[in-house]
Order: structure tokens, then sequence, then C-alpha cells
């Protein structure tokens, strides 16, 4: 799919999917908490173990995003 029509299915799911919006927004939170760990110049282990599940986390919620524009492309 061109990019641009992707963005446009993004756009629009945004605006009347109402589990997508939500997926989107704990992927943000994620990607924001990944930020401020990873501006640490050493994470302790705690810090390792949670940047860790914070990126499957955040992966996870991408594969669903992932499912529901595929569902809707067809």
């Amino acid at each position: 799919m061109e990019r641009n029509a992707q963005e446009e299915l993004k756009a629009h799911l945004m605006e009347t999917n109402e589990e997508f919006r939500k997926l989107a927004g704990q992927h943000s939170e994620y990607a924001r908490k990944l930020e401020a760990l990873e501006a640490h110049p050493h994470l302790t282990y705690d810090e390792q173990l949670e940047e860790t599940q914070l990126k499957k986390m955040k992966l996870r919620l991408k594969d669903q995003m992932e499912a529901i524009l595929i569902h809707h492309r067809s």
C-alpha cells in the first residue's frame, strides 16, 4: 500500500475506531517511557528489565494496530 494511503487510513482509524485509538495511545505512552529511559547514560538492572518489557509491549501493540489496518484495507 502506498505510504500516503496508509497514513490516511491510520488517520481515519484514529478518528473512527476506538480500539485503534486506544492502542495508538498506549503505544505512544510506551514510546515516551522508552525515550526517558534511553536518555539515561547508564541503566540499572531494573531499568534494563523495564526497557525490555516496554519494547515487547510496544511491539505487541504495533502488531495489533497492523492487524486492524490489514482488516480495514480489505
